[in-house]
């Protein structure tokens, strides 16, 4: 099967006809007045993006959380979510109905309405959700500057440290299980932080497939070299010490983690004390190209790792422990 990017190189090829903001970033947008309609869309498969011990009220609250995060990426405030369903013959009445109050929920926490839904039948459990958001100053992958401080909301990790070590039915402590499931089942969409850095920030992008990744999208559409500080990746004690448990590097665990939701932005360095939120500055923007990184004073480039989608799972050393 071709790679994911051969596929989107292959449609983008052929619609000529695209929005105001070219295809390649979080969302698409389309110039309104003195404001940008933004949109995008993101699928939920049962198969590859729901662990088993993922409620169903949980699937239903992530895949709205999944389109909200695209929204907030770009500097939005959400307008509205619509979805399609697509739900497998044998599905559980039970289990659509926890799915139903999930989305619900979510609507409620996020403060967006639902404006459309479809129903069709399908192979597996399907919910292909789309959102809509405005703002007047729109934020892009291609945004970043030389000069720009890199910098990410929350922290890194949990998730894939989370979804390994049920994976591989490891038995842990309590203290270290519960703030690794709350990121890898309750993720929530930086919606209130993407408003605020639609004033202040150059470019931003939300983790979705991989700190890794994302830093190598923004570096490839902006046309710059990021160079990171392994010694600031806010990386809490619980990944650390699932990484132990599990034999792996806890830095790679924490540049691979995927559905993290939170946002990789850049910001000039005269902006940093204007924002008000929990954010990290890991590195800065130069000239040139590729992303770098630096462990105890050693510089080297950054490996291309997380999340490949029609793969089904994660590339580098995890593809094992995935599995």
């Amino acid at each position: 099967m071709a790679s994911e990017w051969d596929i989107i190189e292959l449609f983008t090829r052929n619609l000529k006809l695209q929005g105001d903001l070219p295809l390649g970033d979080d969302a698409g947008a389309i110039r309104l007045g003195d404001e940008w309609l933004v949109a995008t869309n993101d699928m939920l498969v049962r198969e590859t993006d729901v662990p088993d011990i993922m409620t169903p009220e949980q699937v239903g609250f992530k895949a709205v959380t999944m389109n909200v995060s695209d929204v907030a990426a770009m500097g939005a405030k959400p307008l509205g979510f619509l979805f399609s369903l697509g739900i497998p013959a044998d599905i559980d009445t039970n289990y659509l109905e926890g799915v139903a109050r999930g989305i619900g929920e979510a609507l409620e926490f996020y403060d967006v309405p639902v404006l459309s839904a479809d129903t069709n039948k399908a192979d597996d459990l399907i919910i292909d959700g789309m959102a809509l958001g405005r703002t007047e100053r729109l934020l892009t992958r291609s945004g970043a500057k030389p000069g720009d401080l890199v910098c990410v909301t929350g922290d890194v990790g949990r998730a894939l440290a989370g979804l390994l070590l049920w994976k591989n039915k490891m038995d842990v402590p309590k203290r270290i299980r519960e703030p690794l499931y709350e990121k890898l089942l309750e993720p929530r969409a930086r919606v209130v932080e993407g408003m605020e850095l639609s004033r202040y920030a150059n470019a931003a992008i939300d983790v979705s497939d991989g700190l890794s990744k994302e830093l190598h999208l923004l570096s490839r559409m902006s046309g710059v070299r990021l160079e990171i500080d392994v010694e600031r990746l806010p990386i809490r004690d619980e990944v650390i010490e699932a990484a132990r448990m599990l034999g792996v590097d806890p830095i790679e665990m924490a540049l691979t983690s995927g559905e993290e939701f939170e946002l990789v932005f850049t910001v000039p360095p005269e902006m940093v004390t204007a924002l008000q939120m929990d954010f990290t500055v890991i590195g800065r923007v130069e000239n040139g190209a590729g992303v770098y990184i630096t462990t105890d004073g050693k510089r080297t480039e950054m490996p291309l790792l997380g999340w490949e989608h029609l793969e089904g799972g994660l590339n580098g050393t995890y593809r094992a422990l995935f599995r």
